[in-house]
Formats: structure tokens, C-alpha cells, sequence
């Protein structure tokens, strides 16, 4: 191959790329992931999905049910019985000045009774002799005021009435038919409605109102610290840096807050126990492998010597590969990294290696990642692709809640049923003991666990180009 820069227009022409097919396990996990509300119910889409939307349902269902019961036992017993109780009241009161009115000898003894009604009983009273109550128009009494007071005075009165309640000026005007005219009765429209009611509708708006604004604050208290340990633990899933935090909260909160950060001081002493415990391996591996380096070197041409030589060299190879493997450059901060820059600097590498590699153009978008261990994630990904196919593509997908960069190439692939195992550690599908071709079998392994350490993964899968397609995918 040529070691110089090559062209795009030298490639063969970029087709669509289907979408990656995927494990069921990984599908599922990237769509839970992704928050897709496939397959969920009607009810379940309608439900708040966070912690804090939940509890406040949870405490304003009750609430909100309570007081619905409140309301139709109050109106059901008390409202409906005290209506009834102060409409018998008024026709009651109705009925006797009708009798006594009608036992009156003269127009002089009746005025007598209507004046002490209405000093007494608050009643205006009003008598037009020889007059007939008019027909009751249509619709008249549909109000339930109207219609509790015609039904007492049905009962008590026994005459031809009409009642009208004007709640403009906060009357009632009852006409009664007598056999020598007609009575009038006008009387507060408050004497039929309690006081109650409206204290009781105040009360019950007032309390819904402090009952939700206690629970709110209090929700929101108790659901920060969850929410500053979900970003923790998020954080430290993609390999972030996790300051210590103050623990508070409830009592299992503050329990979760401690063993996570017990385990990510556990986590991290693991790491460098790793790291330590390899390199100290490797150095001591790596001494003797030099003097037998020199030795063989000073036996010229021997028969075998060119067999031992290689078996030093893949010695030597495997050592590097252990080291690489642990070290994992975890001591990397996180910092903004513009992926399009950063592909492009892959690509030019790539291209100096004497790779053919062809460059999509990328939207241009800025991620928080560890850039050394990204890049070396990709690069991996690359050279292998390079190294079974001829032809390499390289390009990136944004989406809503992740970022997808895909290496395509046009070599033999992987079968599907091996895709899993050549992410484990030190398995190669290759056997040959050529480091060239086969490697240590890490390569693959160290890029997918420094995207999962950036809260990502890598999923394989048929190339449009005929061979694999490795995508790493990193949340946004």
C-alpha cells in the first residue's frame, strides 16, 4: 500500500448504510436507554416517569379522592338536609300568616298582620285583593332553591304559588293564590343557603392548596440527594472524575450514597492494584527478555535461532498488550472533545500508515470524554478493520440521546455467533502466532472497555461494504 494521503474521489463510491443489528440483550438495554415508549400501555404513557412526578401522585391521588368523598358526603347529607330544613322553615312561616291573614275580620286587621310579619319574621309582604296568579311559564322553579321551596310549600301551604329566586338583588318572591287575591312574600334569598357551605368549599381549597405545597417541598428535598447520586454514579460509569459528596437525605438514601462511594474507593484501588501488579510483571518480564534478546544476537545464524526469535518477539508483543490492557489510561481527566476534529486526526494518522480510509464528513459536536482513551478506542477498531480489509470507512451519527461513530470495512467479518467472543480477553479467531496478523486478542477488548467506561459500548454487526461494522456508541 502507499504511505501518502489519498483522495476520496479514489474510493469506491459511499452506499447507504442499513441500520446495525444488534444482540437482544444490547437491543434491549439501547432501548431502555434511549427512553422509547414502544410497547408500554396507554395508562403507562400517561404516568410521570420520574421519581418526583410518582410521589406527588402518589400523595395527591389520596388527597384528591378524600376530598371528592368530603364534598359528596357534605353535599349528599348536610347541604341537601340543611336546604330542605330552612325551605320548610320559610314555607312554615308562609303557611301561618296565610292562616292567620285569612282569620283577619278587615283589611285593617290584616295590614296589622303584615306589618308584624315583616318587623318579626323579616318578611315583606305585599296583598293585591281580587287579583289571580299568572300561569307559570315554562321552566320556571328548574333552579334547586326554587324547586326545595315549591316542594314545601306544596306540603305546607296547599295553594296555587309561584316562586323566583333573583340572584341579582338576593331575594325570593313567593306568590301564593288566596280565594279573594293574591299574597306576595319577598324574603332574603339567604334565608334558603347556609354559610357553611361556602366556609366548607374555602377550607377544603385552602388545605388541597397547603397539603400539596408541604408535599412539594418536602418531595423535592428528600429527591435531590437521589438525583446527586444518580449523576454521580453516571459519571462514574463514564469514567468521570467523582467528587465526594455530602450524604443526607432519608435514612436508604443515605445508606445507597455511602456504599457507592465505599465502592468507588474500592473501584479505584482495584484499578491501581491492576495497573501496579502488571507493570511490576512487565518490567520483570521485560529484563530477561532483553539479555535473551542479546544472546540471539550473538549466536548468528544458528539452526532455530530465527524460531526462538520469534517467540521473543510474540513474548515481548504479548507483554506490551498485558500492560495496555491495564493501564486502560483510567488516570485520563474527562475534558470537551469535538469528535469531527478528533476523527479527522484518526483519519490522517490512518492515512500515513498507508491505510485506505475513506472520511464521511461528521456534523461538528462537542462530548465530554477522555480524549487519549477515545482516540486509542477507535484506532484499535481501525487497524483491525485494516488489517482484514482493504478498504476502510469511517463516520459519525448524532442522534438525540447518543452519538454512534462507525468503522466499516470490506474484509471476510466476524459470523455472528463468534461477535462475543472477540470481546473477551486474549481470544483471537486468528490462530496464527504472528503477532502481525494475529495479535494478543486485546484489541478489540480495550476498546469496548473504554467505551463502556464512557457510559457507551461497542456493538458489531454486517457491513453494507460486505465486512464488519463496529459502532461506538456514546451517550450524549
Amino acid at each position: 500500500m502507499s504511505s501518502a494521503p489519498i483522495d476520496n474521489a479514489d474510493l469506491p463510491p459511499r452506499q447507504p448504510a442499513p441500520a446495525a443489528d444488534t444482540d437482544a440483550d444490547q437491543a434491549e438495554v439501547l432501548r431502555q436507554a434511549a427512553g422509547t415508549m414502544e410497547g408500554r400501555g396507554l395508562l403507562r404513557r400517561l404516568l410521570p416517569r420520574t421519581l418526583f412526578g410518582r410521589s406527588m401522585l402518589i400523595i395527591a391521588t389520596p388527597a384528591v379522592l378524600v376530598h371528592i368523598v368530603a364534598t359528596y358526603v357534605f353535599f349528599e347529607s348536610h347541604w341537601s338536609v340543611l336546604s330542605n330544613r330552612l325551605a320548610v322553615g320559610l314555607a312554615s312561616e308562609i303557611a301561618m300568616v296565610i292562616a292567620y291573614s285569612e282569620r283577619a275580620q278587615d283589611p285593617q286587621s290584616r295590614q296589622r298582620l303584615l306589618d308584624v310579619t315583616r318587623d318579626t319574621l323579616g318578611l315583606r309582604v305585599a296583598w293585591m285583593p281580587q287579583a289571580l296568579l299568572p300561569a307559570k311559564p315554562d321552566g320556571q322553579e328548574d333552579d334547586i332553591v326554587e324547586g326545595r321551596l315549591s316542594d314545601a310549600l306544596t306540603d305546607q301551604v296547599r295553594r296555587p304559588h309561584t316562586v323566583l329566586a333573583d340572584s341579582g338583588a338576593e331575594t325570593v318572591t313567593v306568590e301564593v293564590q288566596l280565594p279573594d287575591g293574591v299574597m306576595v312574600f319577598i324574603a332574603p334569598l339567604s334565608r334558603l343557603f347556609s354559610s357553611t357551605t361556602y366556609v366548607f368549599v374555602l377550607w377544603m381549597a385552602g388545605t388541597a392548596l397547603v397539603l400539596f405545597a408541604v408535599a412539594l417541598l418536602f418531595m423535592r428535598n428528600q429527591i435531590r440527594p437521589i438525583r446527586r447520586l444518580a449523576d454521580a454514579a453516571d459519571r462514574l460509569g463514564k469514567g468521570l472524575d467523582v467528587p465526594r459528596f455530602k450524604i443526607e437525605g432519608a435514612l436508604e438514601v443515605r445508606q445507597a450514597a455511602l456504599a457507592f462511594l465505599r465502592m468507588r474507593e474500592r473501584l479505584r484501588r482495584q484499578v491501581a492494584q491492576r495497573t501496579e501488579m502488571l507493570a511490576g510483571v512487565s518490567h520483570d518480564l521485560r529484563t530477561p527478555l532483553t539479555r535473551m534478546k542479546l544472546e540471539l544476537a550473538m549466536m548468528g545464524d544458528d539452526p532455530g535461532i530465527d524460531e526462538l526469535r520469534q517467540d521473543v518477539a510474540e513474548m515481548e508483543h504479548m507483554i506490551s498488550g498485558y500492560l495496555a490492557f491495564a493501564r486502560g489510561e483510567g488516570s485520563e481527566e474527562a475534558a470537551a472533545v469535538n469528535l469531527s476534529d478528533l476523527l479527522d486526526e484518526i483519519a490522517t494518522d490512518a492515512r500515513r500508515a498507508g491505510t485506505l480510509l475513506w472520511l464521511e464528513p461528521a456534523e461538528v459536536i462537542e462530548v465530554a470524554v477522555r480524549p487519549k482513551a477515545l482516540k486509542r478506542c477507535i484506532v484499535n477498531l481501525v487497524t483491525n478493520a485494516a488489517k482484514f480489509g482493504e478498504h476502510v470507512w469511517l463516520s459519525m451519527v448524532v442522534g438525540e440521546v447518543a452519538v454512534d461513530i462507525i468503522v466499516d470495512d470490506d474484509g471476510p467479518g466476524i459470523p455472528a455467533d463468534k461477535r462475543r467472543e472477540v470481546f473477551r480477553a486474549f481470544s483471537r479467531l486468528e490462530r496464527s502466532r504472528n503477532p502481525d496478523t494475529g495479535g494478543v486478542g486485546l484489541g478489540l477488548t480495550i476498546a469496548r472497555d473504554i467505551a463502556r467506561t464512557h457510559g457507551g459500548d461497542i456493538l458489531l454487526s454486517d457491513s453494507p461494504r460486505g465486512g464488519l461494522r463496529a459502532t461506538v456508541r456514546l451517550p450524549l
